[in-house]
């Protein structure tokens, strides 16, 4: 794999910082990271598509009480992946 001078550099002040002990786990967690991002985009994405896919709601609710259900429901999916 190539990298530039400038993200050698990062990677070893990484290492340096003591948070990996080399630079191929560094690039794991990268790997991780990424990878959780891509599931949280799918998921958003794939939300949305419900939300759409629903049509429109003919129960009148605030922002609040959206906001509510929204944040229970992520907890609810954040409970399931433990």
């Amino acid at each position: 794999m190539t990298i530039t001078a400038s993200q050698e550099q990062w990677i070893k002040l990484q290492i340096q910082q003591g948070g990996f002990a080399n630079d191929s786990e560094y690039l794991r967690h990268l790997i991780r990271l990424d990878k959780e991002r891509n599931r949280n985009f799918l998921q958003t994405k794939a939300d949305i598509q419900d939300g759409y896919d629903s049509g429109v709601s003919v129960r009148v609710r605030t922002v609040n009480e959206i906001m509510e259900f929204a944040l229970s429901r992520q907890a609810d999916r954040k409970k399931k992946q433990v």
